[in-house]
């Protein structure tokens, strides 16, 4: 019995190459969809680039730090400015929470962060007079000793101790780091002089008798807070001319500028015998923590170096991973920058705290 063929429905039938062009051309799920497999799925999607501003809640702080990055500031500094404006943010929201509870009636509380503002506004050249900038004694500065210390009196110390012959170059190094840091202290202290006097003048025009006594009770704060600011200039001077003269101690306490001040005037406030060692101890972690944010901010501007090298070169895939290491440094350097001067404004109320107790 001859066998049967099975024949196709008149009008299917499929020529072979015909068939397989039909295959190519349809659309397969996985690629039409994103499937486990497909490359879009196993690509590393590229790191969300963040909004100029997005950092920050308030929309003047915004403002600041979008002008900031248009002036091209270097790396390093726009990191110190980041955290100097995170603690300015934190402050200010915290002082609305105490505004709505009833709290600084006086208005004390909000001048000091008016003030504190100006101070950012002047150390980073936001105010319009980039002469007026405060130098870093903690960080890299772009100040070097050729630049001068806008004081005859600094000057001629400087001079002395470079010409003594007492310092081995790891000592000048370390010696210039607290004049920066005197020169700095002084620039914040006339800039809070020169608020007080527009603060004053306010006040002087204000037509409301009833605001006498505040008036007098704020500009009385504001005048201790510089009193508390000259004084130590004044001992910060005096330090530094015992420096310069006899060089360094080998039983020095601290190196690191800031700490050494933190510690003058903790030894002449009202603290226990056992309180002063445990903020000896504390002093030592803040340094060792200044130490730390200092190494990363070297390595945050040797990494903007190699970066620049790299977008010279045009090699996108090496600027890509550049790139993504100089982000990585950069945020960490910030973090670290907001945890040393958050340190700071704590060990600073404390020790003042304890001045005052003691006064």
């Amino acid at each position: 019995m001859a066998s049967r063929r099975r024949r196709s429905p008149r009008g299917l039938q499929l020529s072979l190459p015909l068939l397989l062009a039909l295959l190519l051309l349809r659309p397969w799920p996985a690629a039409a969809h994103g499937g486990k497999y497909s490359r879009e799925k196993n690509e590393p999607e590229p790191p969300a680039q963040r909004e100029p501003g997005e950092e920050f809640r308030m929309e003047k702080l915004k403002q600041l730090w979008e002008k900031a990055r248009r002036l091209h500031l270097s790396p390093v500094k726009l990191a110190e400015l980041h955290a100097d404006l995170k603690i300015q943010e934190r402050d200010e929201l915290n002082w609305k929470k105490l505004k709505i509870e009833g709290f600084d009636e006086d208005g004390e509380k909000e001048a000091k962060l008016v003030r504190n503002l100006n101070v950012i506004l002047a150390r980073y050249g936001l105010d319009g007079r980039k002469e007026a900038q405060l130098v870093h004694s903690n960080s890299l500065s772009d100040s070097t000793q050729d630049d001068g210390l806008g004081d005859p009196r600094l000057e001629k110390l400087w001079h002395k101790a470079k010409t003594s012959g007492k310092f081995s170059s790891e000592e000048l190094d370390k010696l210039w780091k607290e004049f920066l840091h005197h020169k700095e202290k002084v620039a914040e202290y006339n800039v809070l002089l020169e608020t007080l006097s527009r603060t004053e003048e306010s006040y002087e025009n204000a037509i409301s008798p009833d605001l006498s006594q505040v008036k007098d009770d704020v500009l009385y704060s504001k005048h201790g807070e510089l009193k508390d600011r000259l004084r130590s200039i004044h001992q910060g001077l005096d330090r530094l001319r015992r420096v310069s003269h006899q060089g360094y101690s080998p039983t020095a306490e601290f190196e690191e500028p800031r700490v050494i001040d933190l510690w003058d005037l903790a030894q002449s406030a009202n603290f226990t015998e056992k309180e002063l060692e445990a903020l000896r101890e504390e002093l030592r972690h803040f340094e060792a923590k200044i130490e730390k944010h200092s190494h990363y901010q070297k390595q945050l501007e040797v990494s903007h170096q190699k970066l620049q090298h790299v977008e010279s070169l045009g090699d996108s895939e090496h600027l890509s991973r550049s790139r993504e290491r100089h982000a990585l440094l950069q945020g960490r350097t910030q973090e670290l920058g907001y945890k040393v001067k958050k340190h700071l404004q704590d060990l600073s109320s404390r020790i003042s705290r304890a001045r005052h107790n003691e006064l």
